[in-house]
């Protein structure tokens, strides 16, 4: 019989509404696994590590628990692990895990849209999906994954795209590894290389990482602030294909020559960084030290940056191990 570890870490797939009918996440993972339909083969346990919203996520929460799952992945039994997880940031904790747990056996983040006392709630649809996955042999070698809607992500390039909407998550350039129908398991994408990061090198306490937007008219002012409070990475949410303009160019250089390691995404929701225009443009953000993040968004290319900078003291190392990441 093939074990699959469950553990909850909050989110509205645990929710329930309070006396004034604010949702708060109250229920456990064991209360989440009652409402599984029964697996023959498969054997369902349970780990609470948190019971808080994903907006109370965190690095070192974020480390918390990928190193409760590296110690459930010491257990010969285990087929793969599943993490339920809020919605908001799903996404980054995903990438923080795929950066850090290096084991074969698959790693499943899922969760809801809506609350575990609503009448349609698609907690445990969800959940049932992702414990379906973390047990198909077929899914090792991929590393974290996100299974939602009936769907099967790659944590890499993975987003939130609707506030409300069942099938929130998406990937517009390629995340998207196969799905889930009546409890079996459909991939269309084989196992993957990855980045390959020491959790015990991790030091949150020097991975502060913060993200500027760019807009008509921004100045450099965030991005010095940010700095000044001791940021030691920043990432530019530029226009377009990850352009900004002059002031910000300037700060850029000046931050790059401290030692803060820049890195540019974009706010438009689909296709990659690219060194196109000059002017204030991507060309000039790359000539200024900034680093391109390829296709990840600044929720992810933060999570990315951080976990460099923590791993890594010298951020001249991590500069590089970053540039070689988005480009590799």
């Amino acid at each position: 019989m093939r074990t699959v570890m469950v553990l909850a870490t909050g989110g509205t797939i645990a929710t329930r509404s309070n006396a004034t009918g604010e949702a708060v996440a109250r229920a456990s993972g064991a209360e989440l696994v009652e409402r599984l339909a029964a697996a023959g083969d498969v054997r369902v346990q349970v780990d609470d590590v948190f019971r808080i919203g994903s907006y109370l996520m965190t690095l070192e929460r974020m480390r918390t628990l990928a190193l409760r799952a590296q110690e459930h992945l010491r257990e010969k039994d285990v087929a793969g692990l599943v993490i339920t997880h809020g919605t908001d940031t799903a996404e980054e904790t995903a990438l923080f895990l795929d950066l850090f747990l290096h084991d074969e056996r698959p790693v499943v983040l899922t969760g809801a849209q809506r609350p575990a006392d609503a009448p349609d709630s698609d907690g445990p649809r969800n959940l049932s999906d992702a414990v379906t996955v973390a047990a198909q042999p077929s899914s090792r070698g991929l590393g974290t994954l996100i299974v939602f809607d009936g769907s099967v992500f790659a944590a890499g390039g993975t987003r939130k795209s609707h506030t409300t909407a069942s099938s929130t998550f998406a990937s517009p350039d390629g995340g998207l590894l196969g799905w889930v129908r009546g409890g079996t398991v459909h991939l269309t994408q084989a196992s993957r290389p990855r980045l390959r990061l020491d959790l015990s090198a991790m030091d949150p306490s020097r991975a502060r990482v913060d993200i500027v937007a760019c807009y008509p008219g921004a100045d450099a002012t965030a991005l010095h602030a940010f700095a000044a409070a001791g940021a030691r990475g920043i990432v530019l949410e530029a226009t377009g294909a990850g352009n900004a303009n002059a002031a910000i160019c300037e700060a850029v250089s000046e931050l790059t020559a401290s030692g803060v390691v820049v890195a540019t995404s974009t706010r438009v929701a689909a296709g990659p960084v690219a060194a196109i225009y000059g002017n204030g443009g991507g060309a000039d953000l790359l000539a200024a030290g900034a680093v391109p993040t390829g296709v990840l968004r600044p929720p992810q290319a933060r999570v990315l940056l951080a976990a460099l900078l923590g791993v890594h003291a010298d951020p001249c190392a991590a500069r590089e191990a970053l540039a070689a990441y988005t480009t590799g």
